[in-house]
């Protein structure tokens, strides 16, 4: 298992200086990668250009570029071109988005997202391989059918004709789809004891194609807060986890909402829901359980990290991709290092 760094997108409380200090210090202390995210604001593909050029071995991936941001062959230009500049050391991961984001904000239909991931995956696949791009399916046909179009190629040869691809997958069924067309999954609130039940859901589609979970990346984002009281560093993600499980999508379609019920907290997401609904955040964030936020975060001492570092190990994680909750800087520095030192003493790298 290796460490990466989730910076997420720039907030009210974040600047791209601090972004680029945090990644070019775990670049220093052997992360594998470095995260960047975009949502309604600032875009991924900016922040890696910008974080690849300034950094010498960590890889740089997508988490996410948002599918219905970009038509699929300006993505595969856009990871073609993030290849190269960086020395072969991008890694593409997509997603879908919500359809608050999807529709409100890029104005593209929800509907269908597994079928419509599915063909999008096999064009940028397609793009990159440098094949000529001729597709007919139900939500992309290239070329336009009767119009002036004809089947193009990526225009320059870049140095992979195959870059890692990455799914963010909650539900069963597109838990399934990144194991069949993927080559990794970004995991959001995975708990080691419960990752089984996901696990077999990506495993069903690796064994569409004859292939086992070896060689599959595994890549949770998971939130840590470094400290002495578990409460007061569960306290410092509540805001996060009430977000997700009660605010990221509607009362009827909430991904996150649906994941806490699988995992056993269907009356407590309920509630976490209706509060946040209601515009009362600080009382749906109390509702979060402290299990809920220990099972799937990293928080407290040094020690503890290291047992639960060999806890996300041996439930199969291939890249645990550590979000530092922190106020400053130099916090998250201290927590990159921390962590650092005990992925060392967890064992878990030999």
């Amino acid at each position: 298992m290796r460490l990466g760094l989730s910076l997420g997108y720039q907030t009210a409380w974040s600047t791209p200086a601090d972004h680029l200090a945090m990644a070019r210090e775990a670049d220093r202390l052997g992360y594998s990668v470095v995260w960047a995210a975009e949502a309604y604001g600032s875009d991924t593909v900016s922040m890696l250009a910008w974080i690849a050029g300034q950094t010498e071995k960590i890889d740089i991936g997508s988490a996410v570029l948002q599918i219905p941001a970009r038509t699929p062959a300006m993505t595969a230009m856009t990871a073609a071109t993030l290849d190269t500049l960086s020395g072969s050391r991008f890694r593409l991961g997509l997603g879908v988005s919500g359809p608050q984001v999807s529709e409100g904000w890029h104005g593209v239909k929800f509907a269908k997202p597994l079928a419509r991931t599915r063909e999008y995956v096999d064009i940028v696949k397609m793009a990159l391989r440098r094949d000529k791009v001729q597709y007919d399916g139900e939500h992309y046909q290239l070329p336009l059918p009767g119009g002036a179009g004809k089947p193009i190629k990526l225009g320059f040869h870049p140095p992979r004709t195959e870059i890692p691809l990455y799914l963010a997958a909650v539900g069963p069924k597109n838990l399934e789809l990144a194991g069949e067309v993927a080559d990794g999954w970004l995991a959001i609130f995975f708990a080691p004891d419960a990752a089984d039940d996901q696990l077999r859901h990506i495993a069903a589609g690796r064994a569409r194609h004859g292939l086992g979970l070896a060689g599959f990346d595994v890549a949770p984002t998971v939130p840590v807060v470094v400290g002495d009281d578990l409460a007061a560093c569960a306290d410092v993600i509540r805001w996060y986890a009430a977000l997700y499980i009660g605010g990221m999508g509607s009362r009827e379609q909430n991904f996150y909402n649906q994941l806490a019920v699988r995992m056993g907290y269907g009356e407590a997401a309920a509630k976490v829901q209706d509060l946040y609904l209601n515009r009362q955040v600080a009382e749906a964030a109390e509702a979060v359980p402290q299990e809920f936020i220990e099972r799937t975060s990293i928080i407290g001492t040094k020690e503890r990290i290291t047992k639960r570092i060999r806890e996300y190990a041996a439930a199969g994680v291939g890249t645990l991709s550590i979000s530092p909750y922190v106020g400053d800087l130099q916090s998250g520095i201290d927590t990159l290092r921390v962590v650092a030192e005990a992925y060392e003493e967890s064992g878990v790298a030999r």
